[in-house]
């Protein structure tokens, strides 16, 4: 009974289970340390999970065939003792758009690094999900501008709640945008300096490598590569780092900066045969660029103002550097900064609503920004 409870039909989720197995599927959740991890190999579907028993951790696993991925569902843990939520394998994964127009709401975080607990509060708080993690937000869209991954030790958990939303803002005319940032393409790169030690011990009871765990056989390596790192929402340039002024001189459009760059996320040895890729992929790209907040490659206000008339918007946001304990505009409100110290407990998001802007506390309180 251990080993099916960590995979299981749709139908199972929705309650036609007996009260003794509902109970003892999720007394097995409950044990779960890590996981679960879904692995492709040989025709077959592998979903791992690392449990925590008294002897210590272990791994177990269920094996499916590759024609039965529509029909696995998951449950996840969160970070409230007793509290899953269920997940549904996607039948696709495809590359995602990269400018989307007529976005009437939009919900935008960043920087959670592996922060369940801080994600959770703000989403329920910002009225994005209820208290069983099921999309609430309408037609809005929520943004996330990267570093979901890394230093905290719910990253898993994480990612498969941003993976199951996209599915319900689509059923609900919303949108989920995961838009990548450093240290997403560190992990799939294998730059491991700031993985949780849990995550490398998982990889050593599954015998695989760290990379192998988010790689091109696994569901949520696959799905990471579908992503991109720029996107045009509305009237907003939404990035991790930020655009300088070499990447503007390349005068890319966002959907030719995203298909550049795409295909090299993995690639740890950074030897590029395109002068263009030296510069996406250098601390002057559009995920590592710290320049609009300091550095000797400061961006200028004509930088910002090129930027913005290339790409047609009005304003950039951006996470990945820290400069205040709450989200922040800068260049005269051009320029919005939404990454917090989630970890001290300054989680805040941004909330754009009928053309107001909205600092949105974990508490739900919201205060007029901009």
């Amino acid at each position: 009974m251990k080993n099916i409870a960590f995979a299981f039909l749709p139908l199972l989720i929705a309650g036609f289970m007996l009260p003794g197995e509902q109970c003892n599927l999720h007394r097995t959740a409950a044990a779960t340390a890590d996981g679960p991890y879904v692995l492709y190999s040989n025709n077959k579907i592998y979903v791992h999970r690392i449990l925590q028993e008294e002897g210590g951790w272990r791994a177990a696993t269920t094996t499916y065939e590759t024609g039965k991925k529509g029909e696995i569902s998951l449950l996840v843990a969160t970070d409230l003792p007793g509290k899953f939520f269920p997940v549904k394998l996607k039948s696709e994964l495809e590359p995602e758009r990269t400018e989307y127009n007529d976005v009437k709401k939009q919900f935008i975080v960043s920087d959670i690094e592996g922060n369940f607990g801080a994600f959770r509060q703000l989403l329920q708080a910002g009225g994005i999900i209820d208290t069983n993690f099921q999309w609430t937000f309408g037609n809005g869209h929520l943004v996330l501008t990267g570093d979901f991954v890394d230093r905290g030790a719910m990253v898993n958990e994480v990612l498969w709640l941003i993976y199951s939303l996209e599915d319900q803002a689509k059923a609900a005319g919303g949108y989920v945008h995961y838009v990548l940032g450093n240290h997403e393409i560190m992990n799939m790169s294998g730059d491991l300096r700031y993985v949780h030690a849990q995550y490398l011990k998982a990889a050593a009871l599954l015998n695989t490598g760290f990379t192998d765990l988010y790689g091109p056989n696994s569901e949520l390596g696959r799905w990471m590569r579908t992503k991109n790192v720029m996107e045009k929402i509305g009237d907003i340039l939404f990035i991790h780092g930020g655009v300088s002024a070499p990447v503007n001189m390349l005068e890319l459009s966002t959907s030719r900066l995203n298909k550049m760059v795409r295909p090299h996320y993995a690639d740890s040895l950074m030897n590029f045969k395109q002068p263009e890729l030296e510069i996406l992929y250098s601390d002057l790209g559009p995920f590592w660029y710290r320049g609009y907040y300091g550095g000797s490659d400061r961006a200028t206000m004509n930088t910002i103002d090129s930027t913005l008339r290339h790409y047609k918007v009005k304003k950039i946001a951006t996470g990945h550097t820290v400069i205040a304990d709450t989200i922040s505009a800068l260049m005269g409100g051009k320029l919005i900064n939404t990454d917090v110290h989630h970890l001290k407990g300054h989680t805040e998001g941004l909330l754009i609503e009928e053309g107001a802007y909205y600092r949105v506390l974990p508490s739900g309180e919201k205060k007029k920004f901009l």
